[in-house]
């Protein structure tokens, strides 16, 4: 099996959540995968030069400068075709979800989104993925060539340092489609990491009445900790929070060494985008609460007496 793997990038930077993804390649087809960057004057390309893969492929064109999947696809399809692929892939997320869709349509190819195992069968994979609201595995079995898909990140984590992989110019097409134009990116402020990668993850719910109030909790625990700051859904709707906090099934998916729920009843859709941490922590005024039930540490309490004082706890050291 051939797989192209496709790397996260905002068109100037590589992402480290293209990682994964480079692992699910190394665990599939250890000695057939080949990475593809996108973008122009890319920086970051040397480091996926470790892990192994037959080349490292960069396209590089100011027509690719910001991450549009209507520019991005063509030169995905166009490499999958030269390489012969069998698979193409890349670690769940917006980027990829975005860009792979249009590349599976591209090539009229079957695709898989947030896979957390293949094996393959013959001219059959089979692969296995959350479903209703990662409560339960569904196995699937998909036939065709090539097949698309994205891989669960926790699922996979990050891959093994091996030998170095050449790094080559990749053509660009000529006819990149331009009738999308990037106008601007908005995002979170204040320093903190990456809410997807973060080892250390803080999440508010609405009992936190307002913006400021959350802020004041949520973000100075997580700023403590050095950590991200993640939402519930019902956070986000209430407009405590910003969309790009929100964590769950119609969020973002995290799997922190340590996941600290405040005022997080747990909703099933919350726990689908959580429930991989390897350590939970839970403070709620309800000891009935859902997020109770997947908590390795939890704590009855009010959050407006317990979190100052752990606050003031960890900045003194103890």
């Amino acid at each position: 099996m051939k797989i192209l793997i496709v790397a996260e990038t905002d068109g100037a930077r590589i992402s480290e959540k293209t990682l994964p993804a480079i692992a699910f390649a190394q665990q599939v087809a250890p000695d057939s995968f080949t990475i593809l960057a996108i973008g122009n004057n890319t920086e970051g390309v040397e480091t996926l030069a470790g892990y192994g893969a037959q080349a490292v492929l960069v396209a590089s064109d100011p027509k690719l400068a910001k991450p549009l999947a209507e520019s991005y696809a063509p030169v995905i399809a166009h490499h999958a075709r030269q390489l012969g692929a069998d698979l193409i892939a890349g670690t769940t997320t917006t980027f990829s979800r975005d860009v792979l869709a249009r590349v599976a349509g591209i090539l009229d190819a079957p695709m898989l989104s947030d896979i957390m195992s293949l094996n393959v069968n013959g001219s059959t994979l089979i692969a296995k993925r959350p479903i209703c609201s990662a409560n339960l595995i569904g196995t699937f079995e998909v036939e065709g060539s090539p097949i698309v898909c994205t891989v669960r990140g926790p699922a996979w984590g990050k891959p093994e340092a091996r030998g170095q992989s050449p790094i080559q110019q990749a053509e660009v097409p000529s006819d990149i489609p331009t009738r999308s134009e990037w106008l601007s990116l908005q995002g979170g402020s204040g320093g903190r990491p990456d809410l997807t990668q973060a080892r250390v993850v803080v999440s508010g719910g609405r009992p936190l009445k307002d913006s400021e109030t959350f802020e004041k909790y949520i973000g100075a625990l997580a700023d403590v900790l050095g950590g991200a700051v993640g939402a519930t859904r019902a956070a986000v709707d209430s407009g405590i929070a910003p969309n790009e906090l929100q964590v769950g099934q119609t969020g973002k998916t995290v799997a922190p060494e340590l996941y600290i729920a405040v005022a997080v009843s747990g909703s099933v859709q919350h726990l689908a985008g959580m429930k991989d941490s390897k350590v939970i922590v839970a403070i709620n005024t309800d000891p009935e609460a859902p997020i109770f039930q997947v908590a390795d540490y939890g704590l009855v309490a009010d959050l407006y007496q317990v979190v100052p004082e752990l606050i003031e706890a960890l900045k003194n050291g103890r």
